[in-house]
């Protein structure tokens, strides 16, 4: 795993006294809670750490702590401190007031350094939503500067919870309700912000930005519609509100929208006029913003000067790098411009040119004595440039693929060569993929190679921990990960997804391999780009070579053996009871009752049908044939769990779960005790650490989860990356995603 901590820039925060004494205060008490839930769980004193007997020699008050115990903990307090003070939170109680100018000023700088940042690491704003020390900021602006950021870089879900807890503070903050709106917008619930924009102006709101948004609500509405007559009424009112937002500020952004929204309505002359008004005031500014340089571009458009508006366009594109949901938007209007101005959009495709995405599968280089040759090492340098040329030709730069020794290595670094990105899925435990599938080679340095990449890419996924014997399931797995990944950039991103293999057209020899995986991804219904090993060999042959009809290699990897064993792979959901410990022995009769028996009532009338299902205290587990039906059952549980008034049913008004979602290789056995058919393996394991981490009343789900959903094209729930989230202690880091519906009005 290539993991490299990056934790948030504390280093210009100034701490105080006050602050130190709060650590130390923080640090005791962490250890409290530690001491406390442990303890809960069965542990006791011990003078080693013994897990099996549930001992451990921390299990003494903080004041009979080593020095260096207490430190790791005041370090974990401090850390959370400064990372607090460097997000701009304040810290205020009776003996600390940092309420002075000089706090104030701080808070001013690190929001507008925020707001210029080139680049932003989501998970670390977003982390602060997830921090048990809770401290309210002394105003709305922490929250209003990550609403508008998030949204900048394309996650308008994300940009909707944090608004959302800013407004629980601030409810009657109109910068907040304009972004939640915004967000709102940008995630296709259209209506619902229409609707809260429409009440703001009924309680008096006509500010530009306020009406400049509702416009855009009018615009969206413009383009879903079915009929003219409704398409029509929200192209006037759009235009309409647009105006009066421009007439309002005089400011170029409503302006610009007039512009559009009066050529699309077929009034050019008020169009040309006010798109000619809004070019002058962009050029008259020394040094353009991304917004000045998109709105040249379009104010072009308009005034059908086509090179003017490419290199409005480019510039606009190379200062806005990383912020897809602007660049989103920009694309838009375009596209709604040359559509109604030259009825296609061939210039569209040409001046917003976006790198494509690519998976790949390969041959791996023939070992050496292999009795037919496949992919003989002199062909190393040809397959490279062959690979190379044509990434290049279609100018694929965003690569996906495993890293074994021969043509995966070369498609990794032909990408690299292009200065594209590349994103390496391992099938399993990155020390055994080398010694297998990589180290394998005498006197080569495929390693060396492999472990380069390892290090240049922009992430490694490892998919399983163990490599398994005598079964190809990981391989089938991993090459789905892969798929799943690159077509979830290639949705983001708006760009084409590329399929390209360096094949010899022969039959593989099972499930996994590069045969498979083209044969998959064409019943899927995609063209797949074919570099032909077959025909370079043969074009390469000497006279030492024979002519003889190919035969497929015996893979190393065996078929599954005859032992009953079977391994495939399937969805799996865990949940757990939040505010389970708190019943009382009186509660847990209505627990029974109510909550155990509506979990039930739901399944029995679900679609979603699992194929195994157990519960033990406050903990449901469920394995699932299907990525769709496991998603969809865990949201309706979700929802189920909400709704019922739990204080009528004589339990917790808070009761609630903690679903998590995860898909792997798993194992099916008889189980020798119960007699029960049920499903084993690490990836079991790998779900339930989720589960710990998972939100009260959400859905989170593994990187892998989301993957496979996104390959299989499930259209009823969204996967939205929340970023890498801790595991239980020792577990790490792991990619995670908030499982959604699909937005609907």
């Amino acid at each position: 795993m290539n993991y490299k901590p990056e934790p948030i820039d504390t280093a210009k925060v100034i701490i105080n006294t006050e602050h130190l004494k709060l650590t130390e205060l923080l640090a005791k008490n962490t250890h409290e809670i530690w001491a406390q839930q442990r303890i809960a769980e069965g542990w006791k004193y011990g003078h080693q750490r013994d897990d099996i007997r549930k001992e451990h020699p921390g299990l003494v008050s903080y004041e009979e702590l080593s020095e260096s115990e207490k430190q790791y903990d005041r370090n974990t307090a401090l850390g959370v401190i400064k990372m607090l003070l460097a997000l701009g939170y304040r810290i205020e109680g009776q003996a600390t007031s940092l309420a002075d100018e000089q706090q104030e000023q701080q808070l001013a700088g690190m929001l507008k350094n925020l707001q210029e940042s080139s680049e932003l690491n989501l998970s670390s704003l977003l982390a602060i939503q997830r921090e048990t020390i809770k401290i309210r900021p002394h105003s709305p602006d922490i929250y209003i500067v990550l609403g508008e950021t998030i949204l900048q870089i394309g996650e308008p879900l994300m940009a909707y919870d944090v608004i959302t807890e800013g407004l629980k503070h601030w409810e009657n903050n109109i910068r907040l309700k304009q972004l939640l709106a915004l967000a709102l917008a940008r995630s296709g619930a259209i209506l619902r912000a229409n609707s809260l924009l429409l009440e703001l102006v009924s309680a008096g709101e006509s500010d530009r930005e306020t009406i400049s948004i509702l416009a855009r609500t009018h615009k969206d509405l413009y383009l879903r519609a079915t009929t003219p007559q409704e398409k029509q009424r929200h192209l006037e009112l759009a235009a309409q509100r647009y105006q009066q937002a421009y007439q309002l500020s005089g400011n170029y952004y409503p302006g610009i929208n007039a512009a559009t929204m009066n050529l699309l309505r077929g009034d050019e002359v008020t169009a040309r006029e006010i798109a000619a008004q809004v070019r002058e005031q962009c050029l008259q500014q020394p040094e353009k913003d991304y917004w000045q340089l998109a709105t040249l571009g379009e104010a072009a458009l308009i005034l059908r000067d086509w090179p003017e508006a490419e290199k409005w366009y480019k510039r606009a594109i190379e200062v806005g790098k990383g912020r897809l949901g602007d660049i989103s938007s920009t694309r838009r209007n375009a596209k709604l411009l040359l559509e109604y101005l030259e009825g296609d959009t061939q210039r569209f495709q040409e001046w917003f040119k976006l790198p494509r995405a690519v998976v790949f599968s390969g041959h791996m280089i023939d070992r050496p004595g292999r009795n037919i040759p496949r992919f003989p090492p002199e062909l190393e340098e040809q397959v490279y440039r062959a690979i190379r040329d044509r990434l290049s030709a279609l100018d694929a730069k965003i690569g996906y693929a495993s890293a074994a020794c021969g043509a995966d290595i070369l498609f990794l670094e032909a990408i690299l060569e292009l200065n594209g990105d590349i994103h390496i899925v391992l099938p399993y435990d990155r020390e055994e993929f080398i010694k297998y599938s990589v180290d394998i080679i005498p006197h080569s340095n495929w390693k060396q190679r492999c472990e380069k990449l390892l290090d240049k890419a922009n992430e490694v996924i490892t998919c399983s921990n163990r490599k398994l014997e005598n079964s190809q399931v990981l391989y089938e797995y991993a090459n789905c990960v892969v798929h799943g990944l690159g077509k979830m950039r290639a949705e983001l991103l708006d760009t084409e997804l590329i399929h390209l293999a360096v094949w010899d057209g022969k039959a593989g020899d099972g499930t996994g391999g590069t045969a498979w995986a083209i044969k998959t991804w064409q019943a899927w219904g995609y063209e797949v780009e074919i570099i032909d090993l077959e025909s370079m060999r043969k074009a390469s042959l000497t006279n030492n070579h024979s002519s003889q009809d190919w035969q497929p290699e015996i893979n190393i990897i065996q078929e599954a053996s005859n032992n009953g064993e079977s391994r495939e792979v399937m969805a799996l959901l865990f949940a757990d009871v939040v505010k389970y410990s708190n019943l009382t022995e009186e509660q847990i009769p209505q627990y029974v009752e109510y909550f155990l028996g509506s979990v039930a009532e739901l399944e029995a009338k679900s679609s979603y049908k699992p194929l195994v299902k157990n519960t033990w205290g406050d903990a449901l587990y469920y394995v699932f044939p299907s990525i769709s039906d496991a998603g969809n059952f865990a949201l309706d549980l979700c929802d189920l769990i909400q709704q019922i008034n739990w204080l009528e049913k004589g339990l917790p008004e808070n009761l609630n779960l903690r679903i998590s979602l995860h898909a792997g290789p798993v194992y099916q056995y008889v189980n020798p005790v119960t007699k029960d058919t049920s499903y084993i393996g690490t990836h079991v394991n790998y779900a339930a650490r989720i589960e710990p981490i998972t939100p009260p009343g959400k859905v989170y789900t593994s990187q892998a989860f989301a993957a496979l959903a996104c390959t299989l094209g499930v259209e009823d729930f969204t996967c939205d990356y929340v970023g890498q989230i801790p595991f239980a202690k020792g577990y790490g880091t792991f990619p995670t995603y908030h499982l959604r519906r699909q937005i609907i009005d």
